[in-house]
């Protein structure tokens, strides 16, 4: 009995680049610019485990790649790399092809779970959210005011979106604080990665339950409601998306905008006055220093070329936002007071773009979180030289590990 031969798994690329090493976070805009000299608007790399990939760092490549929705799909199920992909790959949370939300579907499935998913965000009563926003900001700031001096990324960046994002989607507030160790976890992609997106998915299953038993004004109590015959497994997947990508790029946010206007002295005024410019510093850093660096993924439907590269049916594609970003092909435009465009990719773009009412929540938290600290300690300051900063060790997600500052002490305003 014939049965017909399989095609061999491709491997690496000639010259592919491992996506690791110290100089993604340290120095990728130097990186990024190496690499486009060598192989040009598409670079092929090497994930853990020796898997092949192309990181598009091409602006008008990019551009294609996540306009195209039937050639380059958001389906990895399409990839030609599954039989050589551990069970314990450290990855597999972000590509995993079982994974029925609104992240990893095509189609009019994907319109399914945008009809659930963006109702019940954009219902979010956002002045509300605002108010909450401040809030938690003011008791956050209040446990450190009076100190003088402060660690702003663990202690207040990483917090204060959990908090409001916990609150939003109908989290008990207790539970915040764990749910944000695991995002960040299963965003590292280390050894505790795997565990990360267990303690995730298992913290949304009872969240299901919770509100299946007694609904709320909340996110999770209205995509209940929805009538698209969804199951609790696709409802728990879809609020890992919702919270994951919400949390951690939103605290990056902060603490990169933060970091921008403490350390350019463009900004320098900025800190005096409070909240002067702190919406062109935020655009800025989506521009130059945004906190999704390379986002996974794409799967080409079939064989194709981009930019001069042969990409073959199966092969995924990694956007590398931050480095279209600095395509020397393309300009923000920017005076960084003046504001600039908005033509960046830190949102994605085309069909699988970040609905808009996540987008402004995502900038009503970072902004609260920014005004209302720089209203509270008008004369905050870098406690280390600039160049002893230290961003965390991922090429996926740039953000800083900590951001130590001075103040002069203050009361707490919430007693």
């Amino acid at each position: 009995m014939s049965t017909t031969p399989q095609p061999p798994i491709p491997g690496p690329a000639p010259g592919a680049v491992p996506l690791s090493g110290a100089r993604f976070h340290t120095g990728p805009e130097a990186l990024y610019r190496e690499l486009r000299q060598r192989h040009g608007p598409v670079v092929p790399v090497t994930l853990p485990g020796d898997i092949p990939a192309w990181l598009v760092i091409g602006y008008r490549e990019l551009h294609h790649v996540i306009g195209d929705a039937a050639l380059f799909p958001r389906d990895p199920g399409l990839w030609n790399q599954w039989p050589r992909v551990p069970r314990d790959w450290p990855l597999l949370a972000l590509v995993n092809r079982r994974q029925s939300s609104i992240h990893y579907t095509t189609g009019t499935e994907h319109q399914r779970h945008v009809d659930m998913v963006v109702p019940a965000l954009e219902a979010v009563d956002t002045s509300q959210l605002g108010r909450y926003a401040e809030e938690v900001a003011d008791t956050l700031v209040d446990a450190f005011c009076g100190h003088g001096e402060a660690e702003l990324i663990d202690g207040y960046a990483k917090l204060l979106p959990i908090y409001v994002l916990g609150r939003m989607i109908g989290v008990p507030e207790a539970e915040c604080p764990p749910l944000a160790r695991a995002i960040n976890a299963l965003a590292a992609g280390g050894d505790d990665a795997v565990a990360g997106h267990q303690y995730l998915s298992a913290a949304m299953r009872r969240l299901v339950t919770a509100r299946r038993a007694a609904p709320g004004a909340d996110v999770t109590s209205r995509m209940l409601t929805h009538p698209g015959g969804f199951s609790d497994e696709e409802y728990v997947l879809d609020l890992v998306a919702i919270i994951a990508a919400g949390h951690l790029p939103t605290a990056d946010w902060i603490g990169n905008t933060l970091t921008l206007m403490l350390t350019d002295d463009r900004f320098a005024a900025s800190l005096a006055g409070g909240r002067h410019s702190v919406g062109d510093a935020m655009n800025q850093v989506l521009w130059e220093d945004t906190p999704t660096q390379i986002l996974a993924g794409r799967w080409a439907a079939r064989d194709t070329y981009l930019g001069g590269q042969r990409v073959l049916a199966g092969d995924m594609l990694l956007l590398g936002l931050q480095g279209a970003h600095g395509d020397p092909q393309v300009s923000y435009g920017g005076n960084p007071l003046g504001g600039g465009h908005k033509a960046h990719f830190s949102f994605s773009h085309g069909e699988y773009r970040c609905p808009f009412p996540a987008q402004e929540i995502a900038e009503i938290i970072a902004r609260t979180g920014i005004e209302v600290l720089l209203d509270r300690l008008p004369d905050i300051d870098l406690s280390v030289p600039p160049d002893a900063l230290v961003r965390r060790p991922s090429p996926f997600l740039r953000g800083l590990s900590a951001l130590p500052v001075r103040f002069t002490p203050t009361s707490p305003v919430r007693i």
